[in-house]
């Protein structure tokens, strides 16, 4: 076969040429990549020459050994730039010798068609073990990092507290700067939602995506604001308040509390929710019991009426309490004329038996009129 006789001028000069065209294999001849270098190209050619130029070479080793290759290219920090251009570079010395072997053989053109087909077969194979061992290599560091930051993410959230030191020390595993103060942010995971994947948001976020709803930890919202909505699209989220990181755990729980007035149609059922345009509606929810409570009790007044007429009513007082009592602004507001105002005001004062001139009252009627309007009922839900 042409290829034995010229094979080890083949691969010194294929290590010669690689180390010359490719700055990253220039190195010292006695290092362990120079090393490295010579055992792949002379893999490489001795398994070619056993393939005895058949167009496809079955080099599972081989295949493994560059798959190796590719990891020893990841961990030292490098692309697979490099691999593929020594490849490139040893590919063309090899066809240059076997050219040249051929030629000087009087090998027939036929002869040549196939071992060139072989040859460039053959080197692709190799740089896709490579850049699979590569990938592979990739995939497994991401995950790594991944797991350390979710693993971060459950230590901010941990109850009892973990100490701000042991939190440090994983965010410098991590890669992670830790901010003065954080929000969380919940996620709505239904199904038929695509999974939520971690390193999408950036190295700035950390997220926590196996959680029954997903959770993001972001230092600055208002500038990932624009992103969320984006990488979002599609699913209801909540960005909770900016607190301390010791206040972490609060900040998801506004943002859950959000997420479910979001469902209910209390809050905006799409999009990104900032709870921080919305405290009052929390605050009113934050307890649905007493909020219930408080609404019987304000309206219990109004329990004789018919639904029609607690909306009328309740619409007035609303109107009025906002109006700072004034009737022309309220009539303005509802379209209607000033003396149906006071008619109206007139049955709400005798219903409420001086409760408006109560300031504690009127407090609690407005929060309760504040409960009905968020939850979009046509009036206070009271029976006699």
């Amino acid at each position: 076969m042409i290829i034995r006789p010229v094979a080890g001028r083949m691969i010194t000069d294929i290590v010669k040429e690689i180390r010359a065209g490719v700055p990253a294999y220039g190195q010292r001849r006695d290092d362990e990549l120079t090393q490295v270098l010579i055992s792949s190209v002379e893999r490489a050619v001795r398994r070619l020459i056993d393939g005895k130029g058949k167009p496809r070479i079955d080099g599972r080793s081989n295949e493994d050994w560059f798959r190796r290759i590719g990891r020893i290219e990841y961990y030292a920090g490098r692309s697979m730039d490099s691999m593929q251009t020594a490849v490139r570079i040893g590919t063309r010395v090899a066809w240059r010798h076997l050219w040249r072997a051929g030629a000087a053989a009087g090998v027939p053109s036929s002869t040549f068609n196939i071992l060139a087909d072989a040859l460039f077969l053959y080197t692709d194979e190799l740089s896709s073990a490579a850049i699979a061992g590569h990938t592979e290599a990739q995939d497994r560091a991401n995950g790594t990092a991944e797991r350390i930051r979710q693993r971060l993410v459950r230590m901010i959230l941990a109850d009892p507290p973990i100490s701000p030191k042991a939190i440090a020390d994983l965010a410098d595993d991590a890669g992670w700067t830790v901010p003065d103060s954080v929000a969380l942010v919940a996620v709505d995971q239904r199904p038929g939602h695509r999974p939520l994947h971690a390193g999408s948001f950036g190295p700035d976020v950390l997220a926590d995506a196996d959680r029954g709803e997903p959770c993001l930890v972001l230092a600055d919202p208002d500038r990932h604001f624009s992103e969320l909505r984006r990488k979002l699209r599609g699913r209801l989220a909540a960005v909770g308040p900016l607190v301390s990181m010791a206040q972490a755990v609060k900040s998801l729980e506004c943002a859950h509390k959000a997420l479910d007035l979001g469902r209910r149609g209390v809050l905006p059922s799409s999009g990104v929710i900032d709870c921080s345009e919305h405290l009052a509606t929390l605050a009113m929810h934050s307890d649905e019991f007493i909020l219930s409570q408080l609404t019987e009790r304000a309206f219990r007044p109004f329990a004789g009426l018919t639904t029609r007429q607690r909306t009328r009513l309740s619409e007035t007082l609303r109107a009025w309490l906002d109006a700072g009592g004034g009737i022309s602004e309220v009539a303005a507001r509802l379209e209607v004329h000033p003396q149906t105002v006071r008619y109206r005001m007139n049955q709400i004062t005798n219903l409420l038996d001086g409760a408006l001139d109560n300031p504690d009252e009127r407090f609690l009627l407005d929060m309760a009129l504040r409960a009905i309007q968020v939850r979009g009922s046509d009036g206070p839900d009271i029976r006699p």
